[in-house]
C-alpha cells in the first residue's frame, strides 16, 4: 500500500494559497481516479482506492501544516506503512512556478510541514516538490507563501499541472519517478513553447528591390561593390 500526502492548512481562508498546493495535488488526484467520499480519521481528511493495480490512500492532514507529522505518522502506524512507502506534495519556494523537482529523503529546507513529517516517521519518505517561486526578499516569504495563486499563475501553469498530474502519478505509484517527472515537464514544456513561439511577418518590399536583391546573390559577395562603382563611373 502507498500514502499520497498532500499538504496544506485546513479552512476556506488558505484554500487557494500557494502553501496549499499538496491539497490542490491530493483533490485532483482524487477527483481524477474517482476516490470515494473523504472521511475524517488520523487527524486528518483520507480516502482509499486503487491507482491501476496499487492500493493507495490520500491524506490531507487537518492539523495545520505545522503539525502535519502528527495525522502522517498516525495513518502510517494505523495501516502499517513504511515511509518509503509514503509520497509527500509541498510547496517549495527554490523553485521557480510550476516546477516540479522528486526527492527521497534530506532535510527539511526550512518547510515546517516536512519538519513535522520527519520528526514522526523520519526522513525516508519521498517529496514531490512542487515551485511556487521566491517573493525575492526573506522578509516577504510569509506573505508571499500564505497568500492567494494569481490569476497569471492559474493560466501559466497551475491549471495544467493540476490537470496533467493525476495520470503523470500512474508512474510514481509504480516506483517510475522519472517517468513521472518527464511526463510533467513535457507537457509543460510544449504548452510553454506555444505560448512562446511568435510568427514573425515578412518585410513588404516592392517588384524592384526584390529583383535587384536577386540580382545581388546571384552576382556573390562583390554585387554591392559593382553597383557603387558603376553609379560613380555614371556620375563622371
Amino acid at each position: 500500500m502507498k500514502m499520497l500526502v498532500g499538504l496544506g492548512n485546513p479552512g476556506n481562508e488558505y484554500e487557494n494559497h500557494r502553501h496549499n498546493v499538496g491539497f490542490m495535488a491530493a483533490d485532483a488526484i482524487a477527483d481524477y481516479f474517482s476516490f470515494p467520499n473523504w472521511r475524517s480519521k488520523f487527524q486528518g481528511e483520507f480516502s482509499k482506492h486503487t491507482i491501476g493495480k496499487q492500493e493507495v490512500i490520500l491524506l490531507k492532514p487537518m492539523t495545520y501544516m505545522n503539525l502535519s507529522g502528527q495525522s502522517v505518522g498516525e495513518l502510517a502506524r494505523y495501516h502499517k506503512i513504511k515511509p518509503q512507502n509514503i509520497y509527500v506534495f509541498h510547496d517549495e519556494l527554490d523553485l521557480k512556478p510550476g516546477k516540479v523537482k522528486y526527492k527521497l529523503g534530506g532535510g527539511a529546507a526550512g518547510h515546517n510541514g516536512l519538519k513535522s513529517i520527519k520528526e514522526h516517521i523520519s526522513a525516508d519518505f519521498h517529496r514531490i516538490r512542487i515551485g511556487i517561486g521566491h517573493p525575492g526578499e526573506k522578509y516577504l516569504v510569509n506573505n508571499w507563501v500564505l497568500g492567494n495563486f494569481s490569476k497569471q499563475d492559474q493560466t501559466d501553469w497551475l491549471d495544467l499541472f493540476l490537470q496533467k498530474l493525476p495520470e503523470a502519478t500512474q508512474q510514481l505509484v509504480n516506483k517510475d519517478a522519472p517517468a513521472f517527472l518527464t511526463k510533467l515537464a513535457l507537457e509543460k514544456e510544449t504548452i510553454i513553447s506555444k505560448q512562446e513561439t511568435v510568427p514573425i511577418p515578412e518585410k513588404k518590399s516592392s517588384k524592384n528591390s526584390n529583383k535587384l536583391s536577386k540580382q545581388r546573390e546571384a552576382s556573390g559577395p562583390f554585387a554591392a561593390l559593382k553597383d557603387v562603382l558603376l553609379t560613380k563611373s555614371k556620375e563622371k
